[in-house]
């Protein structure tokens, strides 16, 4: 066990949920025990119980963080550069996926009913759709309510399809990121100009 170091509450609690992405990225849910989480932390069960309820608890609490974090790296900022950005943004989401994979299909399967996990999981695809419909050229509101529909559809598409990867590796990453930009861009070629919705070469 490290030794003990004093830490505020803060500095703990952002010290458990570091342990806790570790640990949960490295191993199968049902292989993390609360007792490893506070041995590696340097804590007592006790203090580590006084943070999070339990597994669940601490699970939900390392899920919202990591998607905090994905949402800020995803590049969705810049109008009219829609593929480029769809390219980087897809890329972000599979270098987590791919060095946290236990993470992802645990928040997805193991814990797909769980109702804090799910809101997580909502509440980032919701941004997400905001975002893209904040770059995405239309030609004026009365497409809106259509585009925002099929970008929602979209992204559970994109989920779907990217947790089937991670559990069979089907085609390469590459291929996997290309058909996802390459669904879009065709589900929005009724609503966006043609040289705005040419997918990638």
């Amino acid at each position: 066990m490290p030794p003990r170091q004093r830490l505020t509450p803060v500095e703990r609690r952002a010290r458990l949920l570091a342990v806790g992405a570790q640990l949960f990225a490295q191993h199968p849910y049902e292989d993390v025990l609360m007792e490893d989480v506070a041995e590696r932390a340097g804590v007592s069960r006790a203090l580590l119980y006084r943070h999070f309820a339990g597994k669940q608890d601490l699970f939900a609490a390392v899920f919202r963080q990591a998607s905090d974090r994905l949402l800020e790296q995803v590049p969705l900022d810049r109008p009219g550069d829609l593929l480029q950005q769809l390219v980087e943004g897809l890329d972000v989401h599979l270098d987590y996926f791919v060095a946290h994979r236990n993470t992802v299909l645990a928040a997805n399967r193991v814990l797909a009913g769980d109702p804090v996990v799910q809101t997580i999981i909502d509440g980032e695809l919701d941004a997400l759709r905001t975002r893209l419909l904040g770059v995405l050229p239309l030609a004026d509101d009365s497409v809106r309510e259509a585009v925002a529909a099929v970008l929602k559809s979209w992204l559970v598409f994109v989920r779907v399809l990217c947790l089937d990867w991670l559990t069979t590796e089907t085609c390469t990453r590459t291929e996997l990121r290309d058909t996802c930009v390459g669904a879009l861009l065709g589900a929005l070629r009724p609503f966006l100009r043609e040289d705005l919705v040419r997918g990638p070469a």
